[in-house]
């Protein structure tokens, strides 16, 4: 049998044991040389035996019983006294693998992880315990150092836990890998890898704020580049809020006639830099459109028409049918219950303490906080703001103006049926399909978009927005976005002027966009599926560790 270790060492014989396993006795060089002084020697001073793990043969376990001796340095002014033979193409000191199998080990961890690299491994013919691979992993993710020159890089979030906590990723786009992952999203984070990084020319971001300061006070040599998919998703969204205007036909529940009344409140603590009365035209039309379908199914019941029947004309599901015929009135929404985090938790007190003419915000701040507030202060201000401009609107006005207008705004857009089916075409179709090319339709999504034209000018000239903003990119023109700008703000509908001026502070950004080729998609999605085949170990250091490339000089002890 024609078989080795590794150079350097003899094999005397091979036996296969009584649990199904070969063993490989072996025996080191004749002679050995001090890891020192590099003097040859013969002197032996004792033995030393080990015990390697090697790769199996035709699916059983090797191992390797390795006898070295322990040598007597012959040179008198070395100061190592004894040393023992080193075999270091076999494998590594006080190493119980091989470096054949620590390689194959290694593979095994960074690509499939622990548990799974166990399973295979024993079915493999190389057993080996679950612990020391993503040990062995981490050691090797510390000694990778980015030397590489790097020019491009991609910078996006990822979620610890969504809503909660993010980490940052960064790829280097050009070589189309991982550099580093960064445990927060914060600013200083970002900006400190950056500036140890001066070689860094373009930085590919999202719509993040974050990230562009981070390159600002991190790079400020490199050239910020927005990503072109959330500049066309951003898009979207504001077309398909801006046919919201017009209802909704969903399934979803209503909010309570109180709810709407109060819109402004609500709005002004979810976010301030939305427009309030932009956002309660928006419920009041969609509280319409899911009315008329309310008194719609109630017709056809009436009419003797069973829930299937109902629901094919409809194009609601049949249960949503059967429930909403239970009732009198739409459903109203359940609102969530109160946090201690949200000042309404402590409404009760507030306006007891505002009707007795205490409206010093600190002063309200600090008794809530004495009472299990645990928000913040400027929360609690979005609060006592939108008090103080009601209080001020009912002294301006002796009747003051409903706050839902009778008639449907001047932007709104008017709900238009499908040619094909009768139904209401949602806002999300009809966003989706406004940023669709012509060549890329269907026959019946062909005929939506023709009926959407003609049935609302509104979402004509938004699809003749979207298509030029399409070709923009496409053309690799920079130049005609400041004209795409001034149409989109001089348009007359209120979601597409907010999305043209949110583009203009970071136009910069845009026109990278436009002209160089970089984008962010290399570092979307990387890291889902290692995160969800580890949950509840993915760690900070192991989840870096396996996105790092993994490197071919191994050095693990187990």
């Amino acid at each position: 049998m024609k078989w080795s270790p590794g150079p350097g060492a003899k094999v005397l014989g091979v036996a296969l044991t009584d649990d199904d396993g070969w063993v490989v006795s072996a025996a080191g060089p004749a002679f050995g040389i001090c890891p020192d002084c590099g003097r040859r020697t013969r002197n032996r001073h004792g033995w030393s035996n080990r015990s390697l793990q090697d790769l199996p043969v035709q699916g059983k376990t090797v191992t390797v019983k390795l006898r070295l001796s322990r040598r007597r340095c012959a040179h008198q002014k070395c100061e190592r006294q004894t040393f023992t033979d080193r075999l270091p193409t076999i494998a590594s000191p006080y190493a119980r693998r091989t470096r054949r199998v620590s390689e194959i080990v290694a593979l095994l961890g960074h690509s499939a992880g622990g548990r799974p690299g166990e399973r295979l491994m024993r079915r493999l013919g190389m057993p080996g315990q679950r612990r020391h691979d993503p040990a062995a992993v981490e050691a090797d993710a510390a000694l990778v150092s980015c030397d590489a020159t790097i020019r491009v890089v991609g910078i996006d979030d990822w979620s610890w836990r969504r809503s909660r906590r993010y980490g940052a990723m960064i790829v280097d786009l050009e070589r189309r890998m991982v550099v580093d992952n960064l445990g927060d999203r914060s600013v200083a984070s970002a900006a400190r890898w950056l500036e140890r990084h001066p070689s860094v020319e373009i930085v590919s971001r999202d719509r993040c704020g974050l990230y562009a300061q981070a390159a600002r006070e991190g790079a400020p040599q490199a050239r910020q580049v927005a990503d072109r998919f959330h500049l066309m998703q951003n898009l979207r969204v504001a077309i398909e809020e801006q046919m919201s205007l017009g209802g909704r036909a969903t399934g979803r529940a209503l909010l309570p006639d109180k709810r709407i009344g109060s819109a402004q409140i609500d709005l002004l603590q979810d976010d301030p830099h939305v427009d309030a009365r932009h956002r309660r035209r928006g419920r009041h039309a969609h509280r319409e459109s899911r009315q008329a379908v309310f008194d719609t199914v109630h017709a056809l019941n009436e009419e003797g028409l069973s829930c299937s029947e109902i629901a094919r004309r409809t194009g609601y599901g049949r249960r949503s049918i059967a429930k909403w015929l239970t009732f009198e009135t739409p459903p109203d929404r359940q609102k969530a219950a109160l946090k201690p985090t949200s000042p309404l938790y402590l409404q009760a007190c507030l306006a007891v303490c505002w009707r007795d003419g205490n409206r010093c915000g600190r002063h309200l701040f600090y008794d809530i906080k004495q009472r299990g507030y645990t928000g913040s202060f400027s929360n609690l201000e979005r609060l006592l703001a939108s008090w103080r401009r009601t209080e001020r609107s009912v002294k301006d006005s002796a009747s003051p103006a409903p706050i839902i207008p009778d008639q449907p705004p001047r932007d709104a857009v008017i709900p238009i049926r499908d040619p094909e089916t009768g139904h209401v075409i949602s806002p999300v179709v009809a966003a989706a399909l406004c940023m669709k090319p012509r060549s890329m339709l269907t026959i019946a999504q062909a005929r939506k978009v023709d009926a959407l034209k003609q049935g609302s000018p509104e979402f004509a000239l938004m699809r003749s927005l979207g298509m030029r903003f399409r070709g923009i990119f496409r053309s690799r023109d920079p130049g005609k976005l400041d004209s795409w700008i001034d149409d989109a703000v001089n348009s007359g509908l209120v979601a597409i002027e907010r999305f043209a001026r949110v583009l203009h502070r970071d136009i910069g950004a845009v026109r990278n966009a436009v002209e160089l080729p970089w984008s962010n998609g290399q570092a979307e999605g990387r890291l889902k599926t290692i995160k969800r085949a580890m949950y509840g170990r993915a760690g900070a250091a192991l989840l870096r560790a396996r996105m790092l490339p993994l490197i071919n000089n191994h050095h693990h002890t187990n």
